[in-house]
């Protein structure tokens, strides 16, 4: 006799009127309404963070305690399964309001995503196939990326390596390393071709994974590659590419890039890191350190500024040759990015790790800087968007003086402000960006280093503005790194990252109009 399989459904939820659930208001008969659902909080009332005594206030006890819970809570609470098995009912002949809209959705709250997202808009620059990868890359994020994200922010590991290996497989390495050659014939996320694959697919990648809310792991998940790769694969010896380009896109191996000494940050002339050259010209000895290094304590490949007879030069330093030691920097925001101190004594680097050609270095480093620059600008502008969504979300939520908070002129103005620049950005961002895919990459140094130096300036400047109306409108939970504010906190105290890295906004501001002065025309006069 075969068994049959037993199917079993979810038991139906009891269903009460308010009135039988306002007869549960005492302490140890306790219960509360939120959102329409039922919550037997009798015991967990004594195991409150915030104390017992909350849940006897007559605005709470056996009443609607939704708004009050929305005040002083993350929707997410109500999702954790301790939380959701505090449900005892539903009430009768209502329906959930503020369920979560699907995973991986747009989202409807107005401002909260780029213009091109939001319905009724319409952009001249994202075609099919970029709102196909949209879609598709926006779900994986939030179902396959956003808890580790989460996870390691907090724990200050490391990415998880099988997630950058999943990566590799889906080419979303690849794809974070822009359009190329490099793309044709590879097969890649949403099945997207290599050879239609342009700088606004690169920009949704980037974008979509600032969601996370999480700034160190977004340098942590290969923020080395993305800066320390190029180099190899537009100037690298054919035996260099392929030893180093297709394990780094795998997750088999990790590269970062280290230009940054102590004594030379934006002033990449004034590096002193050394190669010097062997007789027989077989090898390099290389000497010195480098500091705030991105993906550094855990790097295979160093893609290092060196000083040489010639000049400078570029190398791809194996740490399997030795002699190289990293330490970790403590800095404000999470040690997942493993930003690392390098120090490089008596290093034997064969010459096949010469990136080009000796004495070209400066070359190849400038040539760089436009693309590592470019993508701060769509992280810290999407970063912003995010934080002026969650502020917006908060003043309709929060209520002071028994209205919400927006009810405050003063805080609807700084929410206008906070709209005007996120757009503001984003639409330049957008502007760049057609240029940037009309252009070849010796055209985007020619036209473009200005533009985007100004643009990455202005951006971080943008994010300056927004995480200060943010905390302060906030408050106390703006300061905070948990709960309400958690993610205003987090970004209040990193957009400053993009602010130095990739060269500070005075020093690239003042590129930008000194490259501006060199074109001016002869005959320019008043």
């Amino acid at each position: 006799m075969s068994a049959q399989k037993q199917t079993t459904s979810a038991p139906a939820r009891k269903e009460y009127t308010r009135e039988e659930v306002a007869q549960h208001n005492k302490a140890g008969d306790n219960w509360v309404i939120i959102d329409s659902e039922v919550y037997n909080v009798s015991k967990f009332a004594q195991l409150h963070p915030g104390g017992e005594q909350v849940f006897h206030d007559e605005e709470v006890a056996g009443q609607d305690a939704t708004d009050v819970f929305f005040g002083l809570h993350r929707r997410e609470v109500l999702e954790k399964p301790q939380y959701a098995r505090l449900i005892v009912g539903t009430i009768k002949g209502e329906q959930p309001k503020l369920k979560a809209d699907p995973v991986g959705s747009p989202s409807r709250v107005p401002y909260a995503e780029p213009s091109w997202l939001a319905t009724g808009y319409h952009s001249p620059y994202f075609n099919d196939s970029h709102r196909r990868l949209q879609r598709e890359w926006r779900k994986f994020v939030d179902e396959e990326i956003t808890e580790i994200a989460q996870r390691v922010e907090e724990n200050g590991k490391r990415p998880d390596v099988e997630l950058v290996k999943k990566l590799g497989a889906n080419g979303i390495n690849a794809m974070r390393m822009g359009p190329g050659k490099h793309l044709h014939g590879r097969k890649l996320f949403a099945d997207i071709k290599g050879e239609e694959f342009d700088y606004f697919h690169e920009l949704i990648i980037t974008q979509e994974l600032v969601r996370c809310g999480a700034r160190g792991f977004g340098d942590g998940l290969n923020g080395g590659m993305v800066i320390g790769l190029p180099p190899v694969m537009n100037f690298g010896s054919q035996e260099l590419k392929d030893e180093v380009v297709e394990p780094v896109l795998r997750g088999d191996k990790f590269i970062c890039l280290a230009v940054t000494e102590a004594f030379a940050g934006s002033d990449v002339m004034g590096i002193r890191t050394y190669a010097k050259k062997s007789e027989d010209g077989s090898h390099y000895v290389v000497n010195g350190t480098k500091k705030w290094i991105t993906n550094g304590v855990f790097a295979d490949y160093f893609t290092t500024a060196v000083k040489t007879d010639e000049g400078f030069a570029v190398m791809c330093i194996p740490r399997s040759c030795g002699n190289i030691e990293t330490k970790i920097i403590k800095t404000s925001y999470s040690p997942t990015a493993g930003t690392a101190y390098i120090t490089f004594d008596n290093v034997k680097v064969p010459s096949k790790y010469l990136i080009g050609e000796d004495g070209m270095g400066i070359y190849y480093i400038l040539s760089n800087f436009n693309h590592e620059r470019w993508v701060m600008c769509c992280s810290t502008i999407r970063a912003a968007r995010a934080a002026a969504e969650q502020t917006l979300l908060w003043t309709n939520q929060r209520k002071a003086f028994g209205k919400p908070l927006h009810s405050q002129p003063v805080v609807r103005q700084k929410l206008a402000q906070m709209f005007a620049e996120v757009e503001a950005a984003q639409n330049w961002l957008e502007n760049v960006t057609y240029q940037m895919c009309k252009m070849s990459y010796n055209q985007q140094s020619k036209f473009l280093a200005g533009q985007v130096g100004l643009l990455k300036s202005w951006s971080t400047r943008v994010s300056h503005n927004v995480a200060d109306s943010a905390v302060n409108i906030f408050g106390g939970r703006g300061l905070t790194k948990s709960g309400m504010g958690k993610f205003v906190e987090l970004f209040a105290r990193t957009y400053k990252f993009d602010a130095v890295l990739g060269g500070s906004e005075e020093v690239i501001g003042d590129l930008a109009v000194r490259m501006a002065l060199k074109q001016m025309p002869e005959n320019a006069r008043l």
